[in-house]
């Protein structure tokens, strides 16, 4: 089976219980195609770099996949219909990261850095 990374951007203005919705319907679609979510992670509402759809920020979902190369075309299909997903890439990848993401662990390495300063304060 192939392996992918597939992550998307939801508006700004979605709760987080309907980006884990979001998050949870394209699991479903995944698993309907013959495949298998292996990883999940949100990384939160981030500002983008410019604008797209008048949204300055958006919420950011990673979802590692293992399955046929057909749900690839499905899931993308699946997040052009939506309206609530604004952008999402997919690429293959050879083996999927073991542990947290770049992302989750440049949020951890942030929010320790405003502890320490907290701290000092």
């Amino acid at each position: 089976m192939a392996l992918y990374e597939h992550v998307f951007l939801a508006r700004q203005d979605l709760s987080q219980a309907q980006v884990d919705a979001l998050a949870a319907g394209a699991t479903e679609t995944v698993e309907k195609m013959g495949g298998k979510v292996v990883k999940t992670e949100t990384w939160g509402l981030k500002s983008l770099a410019y604008k797209i759809d008048r949204n300055r920020k958006a919420h950011f979902v990673m979802l590692n996949i293992e399955g046929p190369g057909d749900l690839v075309a499905e899931l993308e299909r699946q997040n052009n219909i939506n309206e609530d997903v604004i952008r999402w890439l997919t690429i293959a990848v050879e083996s999927h990261e073991d542990g947290p993401s770049v992302m989750m662990r440049k949020n951890d390495r942030e929010r320790k850095r405003r502890e320490s300063r907290e701290d000092r304060d």
